[in-house]
């Protein structure tokens, strides 16, 4: 799999590519194609990225505790 960056900076490339308006259809289906699987994978990237933050939060004694994010109310 590739790194978030990578599979970033490939889908910012595509939609240069998409936005000059100069491709063949069939070019143009396989790059949308391709920018949908992109978005994808940045999107579970993000989504692991997510389920690993957690925010500390400082308690009345001065300790730190690590809780979810986001916090549960």
């Amino acid at each position: 799999m590739s790194s978030f960056e990578e599979s970033l900076k490939r889908l910012e490339k595509i939609v240069e590519q998409m936005e000059r308006g100069d491709l063949p259809l069939e070019e143009s289906i396989r790059l949308f194609e391709e920018g949908m699987s992109l978005s994808a994978v940045c999107k579970e990237h993000l989504d692991q990225a997510e389920g690993k933050v957690q925010i500390l939060m400082k308690q009345r004694d001065g300790s730190m505790k690590a809780e979810p994010f986001p916090p549960q109310k």
